[in-house]
């Protein structure tokens, strides 16, 4: 009796027909850009810090809609080219979004993790979407370092142990922030891949948020809070987005990866590194990140 197939060969087969398909999508969405939706409210990060799951359960709200085939587009950060036309591309016609019936009109958005800590991601948000609002997932630093660098493991982006890609750290990124700002088409693979302590220092991305787009167009929830088995944070996103309260419910989680504890001594070393930033997040925020309290 033939063996049924693994899970793993099944997924694969299913990214290779969906990466098949986006050069056709791309193609017709271009052809029919002026007539599609651009997004009312974006998931911006932080990376690592359950925006897929996030993504997921806005998605499964009966008024709002992701982008055709994608979760994140990655327009403002490493695909941006002052055309919003190929952003327009990848969002549903506005004939499907309008409200009908008592129904209420669509919603649409994206999720693009690297728009939280790209020099130049809030200020082109700013000025090609005016109107947006954003939401912004913060999980304990010293997690996310850790499981960025799974992340960028299993992905092939990373081919050090963890304790060396952090002291890799500071030379990669080097000079790489200035460079991004001061050439818009230049790509930069270690800010993108291998900031592991730089993308949790919070604070200095949304002060940049902030000063882009104002303060009340970002919401802050804390990863603890929407992971927390309850659908009060889901709910506060709902309303912040402009999205009536959708069947009660908690984000699953989606995304994760498996690996072993990290040694208490670096975690102690870590928590460190982060105690200054995390201290002006408080004061900025106007309360006490979990993983401080």
């Amino acid at each position: 009796m033939p063996r049924d197939p693994s899970p793993v060969p099944l997924r694969r087969l299913a990214e290779r027909g969906r990466r098949a398909l986006l050069p056709l999508s791309d193609g017709w969405g271009s052809a029919t850009a002026r007539a599609r939706a651009l997004p009312d409210f974006l998931i911006c990060g932080a990376q690592r810090a359950g925006t897929t799951s996030l993504f997921k359960a806005l998605a499964q709200h009966p008024a709002a809609t992701g982008p055709t085939l994608r979760k994140g587009v990655h327009f403002f950060d490493t695909g941006y080219r002052d055309d919003l036309d190929r952003y327009r591309a990848h969002f549903p016609t506005r004939t499907r979004l309008r409200a009908r019936g008592g129904r209420p009109r669509v919603r649409v958005f994206e999720s693009s993790p690297y728009y939280l800590f790209h020099p130049l991601a809030a200020e082109r948000i700013a000025r090609d979407l005016p109107w947006v609002r954003v939401v912004v997932i913060l999980r304990d630093p010293v997690e996310r370092a850790y499981s960025a660098h799974a992340h960028e493991s299993a992905r092939g982006f990373e081919d050090q142990p963890f304790e060396k890609a952090l002291e890799l750290e500071p030379q990669r990124l080097a000079g790489e922030e200035e460079r991004l700002a001061a050439d818009p088409a230049y790509r930069s693979h270690s800010h993108q891949h291998h900031a592991y302590t730089a993308r949790g220092r919070y604070v200095d991305q949304l002060v940049r948020m902030e000063r882009h787009l104002g303060r009340d167009r970002v919401h802050v929830v804390d990863h603890a809070d929407l992971f927390d088995g309850t659908p009060r944070a889901l709910a506060e996103i709902e309303r912040f987005v402009g999205l009536r309260p959708g069947p009660e419910r908690s984000p699953g989680r989606h995304n994760a990866r498996v690996r072993d504890r990290m040694p208490e001594s670096l975690r102690d070393e870590l928590a460190a590194r982060f105690a200054d930033s995390d201290a002006r997040l408080a004061e900025w925020w106007g309360r006490t990140p979990s993983w401080r309290r």
